[in-house]
Formats: structure tokens, C-alpha cells, sequence
């Protein structure tokens, strides 16, 4: 170390003095109590997941908005040392208000609003209105299915990898799958043969009763979770269901097994509606919505980490036109490893699954076309056949590129060869079957192909992050 270092490192006894007076100083007092309000309330604004309306929202915003003024208020006397502490407290809180905001406008955050609306509205005209106006509710399997479409809509939402933005769009996921949980459920009980009839059993006429109170709950309970309920609360509807088990319990079935069946399938039910009331506090756990620490995803990432090594080896062999390295059997299984992968119903994770097996099925359809061009005569083809050989030969080459791609959609290669595949598209367009039903068949083969190529070019770079 040379001598200007050390007399740089060395503080002379007048300016440590200077730095403790300036730590002493009451300003700088007032400015360590400003910032110990301000990291209680940092931890709030970072997992804060709401929207600019929410009361929430307003307090912190109140809250940040009085510490700046505290931090304005101070007065550093023109001291420059009290002057940049005064100036980093403020950007401190500045910077927490700007997060703050910035989460709460942010077009994914408006997209999972909108969403949820969407299922909102959707719920209350077919289920919640209804019930309420003493009318039925309209379930059926095109409920269902608009459920699971926004649920998929819901999945694509892109959260930047920000905590507020996954938090919503999980407690927002969890929402709807219960909702189509808890209508898919219903669903099947319409279609069983039962209530029984009145006279078989005193009993029955009381399960009975319950069965009507279940329907009302089940609406009330959709109501709860799509925020449709102003009154009820989930502790409340907890007490109501809990209060029908009891009322079941006590009843007397004189060992009549199809009144038992009865009251099993109805406590059934019922018990499929309280395991949706603990969603009030869903989503505070980090490890729930930030699915990075889930260990299915983590299962799904160990198998895409050696798709990408087996993927890496195939390449390589291609190039050097060797054909003997075909890992098919292993990619064969890592498909069955990914179809055991327990999802829990959670569609992130289901997404996150299908995309793993959209990447082994590429290697295998790339190695599958390789080996057929390999095995080709062509002497014996109609000479329309022969033209779709040679796109699938273009194809092949083009899916290697495609497969071997790990750039973005704003990237000149990409532009490339998102062109060069619609050639081919438009070139087995043009081809002429003349009539030969091989030829027809493999020309629908080969558009089909060129089109999942474009469909895995465009999964790979759509930024989707679970």
C-alpha cells in the first residue's frame, strides 16, 4: 500500500471527532428515526400486490408521504455531511413511493384485474345472481370450460419476476381454481340419481333439507372468492357447514345402506366447500406464489436441464453428419418422468409441465424426421411426392436452427427464420398431389410439422415465466 493510501485510510482525531459530532447531531438523530419508519415500512410496499384504490395503497402512500415531509422538515443547518444523509433518506422514501406505484399501474397488474373482472362478472350472471333472485344456477360444462380459458389467460400473464405481480396473479389464480373447482363439483352431482325419495326414510327427508342449505352455501361460498359477498364471511359460512356436519352426524340411518351412501355423498360435499375457506391468508407465504421454491417446478427444471444436454448432444452430431447418436429412449422417459410430476392442480405448474414436454417431443420429432430422410428411396416417389421430401429436408435443417435458438423475437435471426419456415408453408401450398393419396397425406403431415416448429419458436421466446 503506498503512503497516500494509508494517510487516506488514517483519519485524523479532529475529523473523527467531526464524525462523531455529526452522528450525535439531532438532525441526524431525526433522520436514523425516519429510516427505521421507513424499513417497517419497506417490507409492506415489496409484497404489497393491490391496486391504487385499495385502502391499503392509501395508507402506505399516506404513511411514505409524511416521511418525506419529516425528512424535508430536518434541518441540516447547510452542513454538507447532514445534507446528503438528509438527501439519501429522501430518495429512500421516494424510491419506495415510485415502487409503489409502479407495481400497483403496472400492465400486468391491470391484466390480472381485468381478468379477474372477467371471471367476476361471468360467476355472478351464471351462479351468484341467480341463487340470490330464488332462481337456478345456470352450471354446466360451458361454464366450466370459460373458467379453465381465463385460468390459461391468466397463467400467460408475465410478472417480470416481481413479487407484488406474482402475488397477485397467484392469489387471483387460486381464486378461479377454486371457483371451477367447486362448480366442476357440482356439475357431478347433478347428474346423480339422488335425492332419494321422502318416504324410503324419515332420514332422508332431513339430508334433504340439508342438501337445499349445501346449494345455498356453495353459491356463497362462489360468491366469497370472486369477492362477490359484501355480508358473508368465510368464518361465518365456516360455522354454517361445520353446524350441517353436526346436524348429519346426529342422524339416525337404522343401518339402511343406501340413506348411509346418502349422507356420506352429502358430508362429502360439504367438506369440499370448507377446504376452499382458508384462502383468505392464501398467498402471504412467499413459497406459494413464488413457485421458483415448489418442488414439482423445481422436479420440471432438473428435466429441461438435461433436455438441454441431450438437446446440446444431438446438435453437435448433426452437424458432423453423424446419425448414429439418437438418445430416444431417454427422452422417452423424461416424458414419463414429466407425466408422474404432481402438479396439484395448480395451472403455473400444469403450464410449466407442458412446455418441459413440448421440448422433449421437438427432439424426438427432429430425430424421427432425420431418420426417415435417412431411410428415403427416392427412385420409387411420385414426383409430387418428391417435392415434399424436399421441404421436409429444408424443414429439418430449419428445425435444428429452431432447436438450436436462444435469442429473443426482436433479433434479426429470429425474423429470418420465422420467413424461411412460412416459405416452406406456402411451398407445400403450391405442391399438386395430382390425385395420389401418399402424397396428400404427407403433404398434411409436413404442414402440420412446419407449423409445431413455428409454435416451439414461438413458445421458446414468449418470456412466459411461472
Amino acid at each position: 500500500m503506498d503512503h497516500g493510501a494509508q494517510q487516506h485510510q488514517q483519519h485524523h482525531p479532529m475529523e473523527q471527532q467531526q464524525q462523531s459530532y455529526h452522528q450525535q447531531h439531532p438532525a441526524m438523530m431525526r433522520l436514523y428515526e425516519v429510516q427505521k419508519e421507513v424499513q417497517s415500512l419497506g417490507s409492506a410496499v415489496c409484497t404489497f400486490s393491490g391496486l391504487q384504490h385499495d385502502r391499503d395503497y392509501k395508507r402506505i402512500e399516506r404513511e411514505l408521504t409524511r416521511l418525506l415531509l419529516e425528512v424535508d422538515k430536518v434541518d441540516t443547518e447547510g452542513k454538507p455531511e447532514l445534507q446528503g444523509a438528509r438527501k439519501r433518506a429522501a430518495q429512500e422514501v421516494e424510491g419506495l413511493l415510485r415502487y409503489l406505484e409502479e407495481n400497483a399501474t403496472h400492465p400486468s397488474r391491470i391484466a390480472i384485474e381485468d381478468l379477474s373482472n372477467e371471471a367476476r362478472q361471468l360467476v355472478d350472471d351464471r351462479v351468484v345472481a341467480p341463487q340470490r333472485s330464488g332462481g337456478v344456477a345456470e352450471i354446466n360444462d360451458e361454464l366450466v370450460e370459460a373458467l379453465q380459458e381465463m385460468i390459461l389467460r391468466l397463467t400467460q400473464v408475465k410478472t417480470e419476476g416481481r413479487v407484488p405481480l406474482r402475488k397477485a396473479r397467484y392469489r387471483a389464480l387460486t381464486r378461479m381454481c377454486a371457483v371451477q373447482d367447486v362448480v366442476e363439483g357440482r356439475t357431478q352431482q347433478q347428474t346423480l340419481s339422488l335425492p332419494l325419495s321422502g318416504e324410503t326414510h324419515e332420514a332422508v327427508n332431513l339430508i334433504n333439507q340439508v342438501m337445499v342449505k349445501v346449494s345455498v352455501a356453495r353459491s356463497q361460498l362462489v360468491a366469497l372468492l370472486m369477492g362477490l359477498s359484501g355480508r358473508d364471511s368465510c368464518a361465518h359460512l365456516s360455522r354454517i357447514l361445520t353446524e350441517m356436519q353436526v346436524e348429519l352426524d346426529a342422524l339416525d340411518v337404522s343401518g339402511n345402506a343406501a340413506i348411509r351412501n346418502y349422507r356420506k355423498q352429502v358430508v362429502e360435499e360439504i367438506n369440499g366447500l370448507l377446504k376452499h375457506l382458508d384462502l383468505e391468508g392464501e398467498g402471504e407465504d412467499t413459497r406459494r406464489y413464488d413457485l421458483g421454491q415448489n418442488n414439482s417446478i423445481r422436479e420440471i427444471e432438473a428435466v429441461r436441464a438435461h433436455v438441454f444436454h441431450l438437446r446440446e448432444g444431438v446438435l453437435r452430431h448433426c452437424m458432423m453428419g453423424d446419425v448414429s447418436f439418437r438418445p430416444k429412449a431417454e427422452l422417452q422417459s423424461l416424458l414419463t418422468h414429466l407425466d408422474q410430476v404432481d402438479t396439484a392442480k395448480n395451472p403455473c405448474i400444469r403450464e410449466a409441465r407442458r412446455r418441459a414436454v413440448v421440448e422433449v417431443q421437438a427432439i424426438i420429432t427432429f430425430l424421427d424426421l432425420r431418420e426417415a430422410l435417412a431411410r428415403r428411396q427416392p427412385g420409387t416417389e411420385h414426383p409430387a411426392h418428391r417435392a415434399v421430401w424436399l421441404v421436409l429436408g429444408s424443414l429439418s435443417d430449419l428445425q435444428a436452427q429452431a432447436l438450436g435458438f436462444d435469442g429473443k423475437r426482436v433479433e434479426k435471426s429470429y425474423m429470418m427464420l420465422e420467413e424461411l419456415l412460412t416459405k416452406q408453408l406456402l411451398a407445400l401450398d403450391a405442391v399438386d398431389p395430382q390425385g395420389d393419396e401418399t402424397t396428400k397425406m404427407a403433404r398434411k403431415q409436413a404442414v402440420k410439422f412446419a407449423q409445431n416448429i413455428l409454435n416451439y419458436l414461438d413458445m421458446k421466446t414468449d418470456g412466459w415465466e411461472y
